[in-house]
């Protein structure tokens, strides 16, 4: 009996070797020649599915950025030129690709050079840039007629779309394996998350990251044979993650109709090096980022473009800086606005030098700041003790990160909305902070001081609101793709470890920058301005490789005489030694297009009541 078992199961296991030696043979055969019968059964077909497909990421389902107003800053979809690659067989007939050729403004050779190039799915893209090419109606009536080989007219989204430009604040992304592994590597081992999944390089693409990995990819596949040959009667396989509640949307506090006011400012005047921050002054909500050169998210690293977001570098701010020499001496109770100083242009030691040949003469304490006295606040400077000044630097915000942050966010993760954001200093040491030279130096805005142009804009915002400090916010709320919500991030204050300054001190700021404006540095620059505004100018004398050039400073609000709506710094970088500082007119030109930005807001509302 055992032996009558055990020769059934000796022959069962040659009939199975046998049929799976034929299967073995069949699937060889379908490998290697079975493509050439393209027209072949629906069982063939079938078993080529199983060998190979490309993939065409149309969508990573990546979270997206709005603006406050609801507008799109990231993904927008366009009708795109797409191709597979072919294994050079012909993709159709020369009439139709010279004529589609001819609407895309190319030469035939370049389409198909394109085309035979190919080894994976790709779109056809704007030359010089990483967007896909929007198709016109006529474009997409070509392709779809010409019936070419492995082409198609597809949905693709283009994550920066071509005019949204604050991409120094949403920042860029790329593919990076081994960061991905540091950062995913959990999830990446679980296959929740694929190694070639783009991750923020920098601005919010960067401190987001983890909430803005895509969940809901859409794809599409072109079925082809083992020699990546396309199969007839199969085309194209379009694969969408309908999850409800990604990719997520995050709304920003930024307003596009500010962004392009500000970068319009900057253009005017053919700066190319430097940042404007707009802030909202009641809670210093950012309502416009410019930073120059500007950055290029499908080419970083190119010529004329730059990484570096400048709005949030920190770099000497000249005589900005006296607003905190004054809140300091005023605090101190070493000085007074009826005090007066004599300039003669000389300090008499340091070596420090006014700004005005010959001095200014004669000066009260308000004129010696509408004015930008060196003399003057070298002197108070030289009367504080170090320490103090330090101390109300911080209280305005200056020498440490400012930005909106928290140490758990829904998630259950510290964030960091502007990771970049440099703190910037006063003192780099209490040793150098006994000298005093560099005390002198300190209290004028230069030596070792460095202010970026968010922390400038925010003190602004402190002084409006007698000494209380907000933390700048760069993100509203984040929902789900259904509508729900995931996260509210409130208007957050900032007070220093130390407190604020108190609000008859920054009534007196408020007072002393009404003055530079009716009187002082920048009366000229805003004598025709729209609003009445306020404000305080610097410049700032570089060192080392820049010696012998200057970088350009406004700060300031409006409108004056109301509730002032916004708080704006202007940085100008790298300008020759004698230029005129442009700072407070680029001031005026972002101030002159708010107020006809809210006239025009007014009446489209008004017109908008009436129907």
């Amino acid at each position: 009996m055992r032996r009558e078992i055990a020769v059934r199961a000796f022959r069962m296991l040659v009939l199975l070797a046998a049929l799976f030696g034929v299967l073995g043979a069949r699937l060889a055969w379908l490998q290697i020649w079975g493509g050439e019968s393209r027209g072949a059964s629906g069982s063939l077909k079938a078993n080529a599915v199983l060998q190979h497909s490309d993939a065409l990421l149309l969508d990573s389902g990546r979270g997206q950025f709005r603006d406050r107003r609801g507008r799109l800053l990231t993904g927008s979809t366009v009708q795109s030129l797409a191709a597979f690659p072919n294994n050079g067989q012909p993709r159709g007939a020369e009439r139709d690709i010279r004529e589609l050729a001819s609407s895309l403004g190319v030469e035939p050779a370049e389409l198909t050079a394109w085309w035979s190039r190919l080894r994976e799915p790709a779109v056809w893209r704007i030359p010089g840039s990483g967007q896909a090419v929007d198709l016109t109606s006529k474009q997409i009536h070509l392709v779809e007629r010409a019936h070419l080989l492995g082409v198609a007219v597809l949905p693709y989204s283009n994550r920066y779309p071509s005019g949204i430009t604050p991409l120094h604040a949403i920042g860029y992304i790329s593919q990076h394996p081994e960061h991905a592994l540091q950062l995913y590597g959990d999830q990446i081992a679980k296959k929740r998350m694929k190694l070639t999944a783009p991750l923020g390089g920098s601005g919010l693409e960067q401190s987001l990251d983890r909430l803005l990995q895509g969940r809901a990819e859409t794809t599409v596949k072109q079925v082809t044979d083992a020699a990546r040959r396309p199969l007839d009667g199969l085309g194209l396989r379009l694969n969408v993650d309908d999850n409800p509640h990604f990719p997520l949307q995050v709304t920003t506090t930024l307003d596009l109709d500010v962004q392009r006011i500000a970068e319009s400012a900057m253009k005017e005047y053919g700066i190319g090096k430097g940042a404007i921050v707009v802030l909202d002054a009641a809670n210093a909500d950012i309502l416009a980022m410019v930073s120059l050169p500007q950055l290029d998210p499908y080419h970083i690293g190119a010529n004329g473009t730059d990484e570096r977001n400048h709005a949030v570098t920190a770099v000497p701010p000249g005589s900005v800086f006296k607003t905190v020499t004054l809140a300091a001496a005023l605090e101190a109770g070493v000085t007074g606005w009826h005090e007066t100083f004599i300039c003669n242009g000389h300090y008499g030691k340091y070596g420090l030098k006014c700004w005005k040949k010959g001095g200014h003469g004669r000066l009260t304490l308000e004129q010696a700041y509408a004015q930008s006295c060196n003399v003057a606040f070298a002197t108070l400077a030289e009367r504080l003790d170090p320490a103090w000044l330090q101390v109300t630097a911080e209280r305005l915000g200056f020498a440490r990160q400012i930005g909106w942050h928290t140490d758990r966010f829904a998630d259950g993760a510290p964030l960091r909305l502007l990771d970049e954001e440099e703190a910037g200093s006063v003192f780099l040491s209490k040793q150098i902070a006994k000298d005093g030279g560099a005390r002198t130096g300190t209290g004028i805005g230069q030596r070792d001081v460095r202010v970026t142009p968010l922390q400038a804009a925010n003190m602004i915002v402190t002084i409006l609101n007698d000494g209380r400090a907000f933390a700048p916010r760069l993100v509203k709320e984040v929902r789900y793709a259904d509508g729900g919500l995931m996260a509210s991030l409130g208007v957050q204050t900032a007070p220093s470890k130390y407190g604020g300054i108190e609000p008859e001190t920054a009534a007196a700021l408020r007072r002393g920058m009404l003055a530079v404006v009716r009187e002082g540095t920048a009366a000229s620059a805003l004598r025709g301005a729209a609003w009445p505004l306020s404000g305080k100018s610097g410049t700032a004398e570089l060192a080392g490789k820049q010696k012998g050039r200057n970088d350009h400073w406004f700060v300031g609000y409006g409108p004056v005489g109301q509730k002032p709506r916004y708080a704006v710094a202007v940085l100008i970088e790298d300008q020759p030694a004698g230029l005129r500082n442009r700072g407070a007119t680029v001031f005026g030109n972002v101030m002159d297009g708010l107020r006809r930005l809210e006239l025009h807001r007014k009446q489209a509302a008004a017109q908008a009541g009436e129907h």
